[in-house]
């Protein structure tokens, strides 16, 4: 057992482009917010130090700009306390651009949790909502949790996607629903440490668990157009 922590436990976020999956994840680790983004590119990342290196270089040329970069693997890590018990998150964030799908089973192998983020008031990201639940069937561990977000709640005149209607369909596959928002921090902090909590919960009853370091993850794509974003939830 590493001293420093009780629980090691690998996070991921997936969903659409532009839904605010960044944004969620700088929320939650930096108390942070970026009102605007630039998405994604393709590059070739083999560990966690050089995902840390590109990011900052690129955003140290570009520090005067409107618009700041999404990396196309972006880690963040955070230390929690629950109920007496030291939590370290490592949490992962990438592209949810169709053409950028190549990070399959390497980037979902040792996840503990996965977070789908849709946009409260983007139709077809909750309906592609259905495809991403595949995907974690398809390359997830089958006791992976899961948990569905509906980000951007603060946009309440332009919702499309009514709480009642994505609660429902939450029940029906068993997936805990909460809505959040980035920009005004709203539910951030309560989504990951509900996640936190359930993984947790499991594990206890799971005492034979391997809590270790997941396995780096190394990702090859191919450059896409850059496309400007909003984070605006």
């Amino acid at each position: 057992m590493n001293p420093e922590y009780d629980y090691l436990f690998k996070l991921l976020l997936i969903g659409d482009s532009g839904v605010g999956k960044s944004c969620l994840l700088l929320r939650f680790a930096d108390d942070s917010y970026l009102e605007s983004y630039i998405s994604t590119i393709g590059v070739d990342f083999v560990s966690d130090q050089s995902i840390d290196a590109f990011c900052t270089v690129y955003q140290l040329q570009h520090r005067n700009s409107c618009n700041y970069f999404t990396c196309s693997l972006m880690q963040k890590i955070r230390t929690v306390e629950q109920d007496g018990k030291t939590i370290k998150l490592q949490i992962w964030d990438t592209a949810g651009q169709e053409r950028f799908r190549t990070i399959t089973s390497s980037y979902y192998r040792g996840a503990h949790g996965i977070i789908v983020v849709y946009d409260v008031t983007d139709q077809d990201s909750f309906n592609n909502v259905k495809q991403w639940l595949n995907e974690i069937d398809r390359y997830a561990g089958d006791n992976v949790n899961k948990l569905l977000v509906g980000n951007k709640c603060d946009l309440t005149d332009q919702k499309v996607v009514s709480s009642e209607t994505a609660k429902a369909f939450a029940d029906e596959l068993g997936i805990p629903f909460m809505e959040a928002s980035a920009k005004n921090a709203t539910n951030v902090e309560e989504t990951f440490m509900a996640m936190a909590a359930a993984i947790k919960n499991r594990m206890a009853s799971q005492p034979g668990m391997n809590n270790a370091r997941p396995p780096t993850v190394q990702i090859k794509g191919h450059p896409v157009n850059q496309k400007s974003g909003c984070c605006s939830s």
